[in-house]
C-alpha cells in the first residue's frame, strides 16, 4: 500500500502553483496529442479552464496573452499549436528587469522631499509674474506645512523664504512683509481666518466711525421742542 504513495517531493517540479498541479498534469498530457488541430482545439479550452480557475484575471486582451504564456512556460515551451498570441521567447524567464534610475544629486532638504524641488524648479520656468507668484505662496505653504510634520514645530515666514530662495539658486523671492502680514504661508484655515478677523475689524471700524458722525440734537433744542408742545396745548 505504501508503494501506491506519492508524495509532492517525488513529483516533477510545479512551474506555476496558481494553477494547481492538474492544469499541469493536463498540459502534460496535451503535449503527447500529436494531431495539431486537435491540440490547438485543447490548449484552447484548457486556457479557458485556467481562466476559471484565477477569475480575478479579467477578460481583457492582456489577460488572454497571460494565460496563453503561463500554457507556453508550464509546457516549457514545448507546444507547437495555433493560437491567437505569438510564443515567448524562452529567455523571457530568465530576462531581468531594468534597473531603476534614481537622482544622483543629495536632497538639500530631507523634511522637505525632492517634490518640492521639481516644484520650485517649475515655479522658475514660469513666465507670468503673477502665476509665479502664485507659485512661490504655494510652495512655501507646503514646505511650512512638512517642516511642521517633520520636526512637531513651528517655522518662521523668513526661513521658509530662505530656504526657497536657497533651493531656487535666489531666482524666487517675495515680499516677506506682505507674506507676513497677510499670512501667505499658512495653511488654508489659518489663511482664511486671519482675512476673516480683518475683514470684520474694518467693519468694526467704519461701524463706529459712523456712529460717530451721527447729528446730536443739543439739550436746548430739545427743551425748546418741549416748550412748543406745552404752547400748543395750552
Amino acid at each position: 500500500m505504501n508503494k501506491s504513495l506519492e508524495y509532492n517531493t517525488q513529483r516533477a517540479h510545479l512551474k506555476l502553483r496558481e494553477y494547481g498541479r492538474n492544469v499541469q498534469n493536463l498540459v502534460a498530457h496535451l503535449k503527447t496529442v500529436k494531431d495539431k488541430e486537435e491540440q490547438s482545439k485543447k490548449a484552447a479550452t484548457l486556457v479557458e479552464l485556467m481562466k476559471m480557475i484565477n477569475p480575478d484575471l479579467g477578460n481583457d486582451p492582456e489577460s488572454d496573452q497571460k494565460v496563453w504564456d503561463d500554457l507556453h512556460i508550464i509546457s516549457n515551451f514545448e507546444l507547437d499549436i495555433d493560437a491567437p498570441f505569438t510564443k515567448p521567447d524562452a529567455s523571457v524567464l530568465n530576462k531581468k528587469p531594468e534597473r531603476l534610475r534614481y537622482y544622483s544629486n543629495e536632497i538639500k532638504f530631507r523634511h522637505y522631499g525632492r517634490s518640492v524641488e521639481l516644484l520650485i524648479d517649475q515655479a522658475i520656468a514660469m513666465e507670468d509674474p503673477k502665476e509665479k507668484e502664485g507659485a512661490i505662496v504655494a510652495i512655501g505653504r507646503l514646505m511650512k506645512g512638512f517642516f511642521q510634520t517633520w520636526n512637531k514645530e513651528s517655522i518662521e515666514d523668513e526661513q521658509v523664504l530662505k530656504n526657497i530662495k536657497k533651493l531656487s539658486n535666489d531666482q524666487l523671492t517675495i515680499d516677506i512683509e506682505i507674506v507676513k502680514e497677510l499670512g501667505l504661508f499658512d495653511s488654508e484655515k489659518k489663511f482664511t481666518n486671519r482675512r476673516n478677523n480683518n475683514n470684520n475689524k474694518g467693519r468694526r471700524n467704519n461701524n463706529q466711525g459712523g456712529k460717530g458722525g451721527q447729528r446730536r440734537n443739543s439739550p436746548h433744542s430739545s427743551n425748546n421742542n418741549k416748550g412748543g408742545n406745552n404752547r400748543r396745548r395750552y
